[in-house]
């Protein structure tokens, strides 16, 4: 009997990432992870985690990381790290992700992409997902796309709301959008492994409807004893501030343009093809009842 090939988690030391390589272990899946060579792979390591170490700038890392693996889980991205290398990892990194999978002989890429990032080329980081996609299907790369919307955890990442009374956003507060939750996401790119996806696909992912900031607060309430309130900064203002440090702090800009496309109600997932592969979406009350529960309310 030959030994199960292992799955390639890129992006496997990030906060999604390391959920996605938890999911593969608890279902018994051998894993693997690229990991960037200073970094430390010692928490991966001791879960029994085979480490390639390599970097999306250096594609002959990315072949021998892919060689013999049963299939390439890819969280990684440039934007969330807002650092000199971002936009390289975007752009570049990603093509010879493609380049690399393709050499490698890669049975089925799994990519995290972004909702609407076929209709954004005005939002860098989303533009770049589309390229990401476009790239492996112009290489003859089996893959599937999922699309998620926004990751509601990043809102308690400034604080408990549920005890604050309060939640941090930016741009509209009264515009409908879709949601997801990480750990929701982590089984959905796992799921997609082995799921019956043809080549290609790209799904959107998000909750059973869309809502807006103003909505998740007041459900966000309930389980709090304080009446939650939304805190905006406006997209306006978000703007001016990129343009003012655009230069330095092109993370900056490339919200104020992420914010504005929110802003148009337009950001909203059809979750049809989700609720086919994964079953049913979940509902806004579930997810934010989780996200109570694991705040401690």
């Amino acid at each position: 009997m030959t030994e199960e090939q292992p799955v390639l988690v890129v992006g496997a030391t990030g906060y999604l990432g390391g959920q996605v390589v938890d999911q593969l272990l608890s279902r018994g899946k051998r894993v693997r992870a690229l990991v960037r060579p200073k970094s430390d792979a010692g928490k991966l390591a001791a879960k029994g985690v085979e480490i390639a170490r390599g970097d999306m700038l250096d594609a002959g890392s990315l072949v021998t990381a892919m060689t013999g693996v049963a299939a390439v889980i890819s969280t990684a991205a440039g934007y969330t790290r807002n650092d000199r290398n971002a936009e390289a990892i975007d752009t570049f990194g990603y093509a010879n992700f493609g380049f690399a999978a393709n050499l490698a002989g890669v049975p089925r890429v799994v990519l995290i992409s972004i909702l609407t990032s076929d209709q954004t080329p005005q939002v860098p980081h989303f533009w770049h997902k589309k390229l990401a996609e476009d790239k492996l299907e112009e290489l003859g790369v089996p893959f599937v796309a999922l699309r998620p919307g926004a990751f509601f955890d990043m809102v308690t990442r400034m604080g408990n709301p549920f005890e604050k009374g309060r939640v941090m956003w930016f741009g509209s507060k009264d515009a409908p959008l879709s949601f997801v939750l990480t750990s929701d996401l982590a089984g959905y790119l796992v799921d997609a492994v082995d799921a019956d996806i043809a080549s290609g696909e790209r799904i959107d992912i998000g909750w059973s409807r869309s809502l807006s900031m103003v909505d998740a607060a007041k459900l966000m309430s309930a389980h709090s004893d304080k009446d939650i309130k939304v805190l905006a900064m406006p997209t306006g203002a978000l703007r001016v501030a990129g343009k003012i440090t655009g230069k330095f702090v092109p993370l900056t800009a490339d919200m104020a343009a992420m914010a504005a496309w929110f802003d148009t109600g337009k950001y909203v997932a059809d979750t049809t093809r989700q609720a086919e592969v994964f079953g049913p979406p979940p509902t806004p009350e579930d997810a934010i009842a989780r996200v109570a529960a694991r705040m401690g309310s």
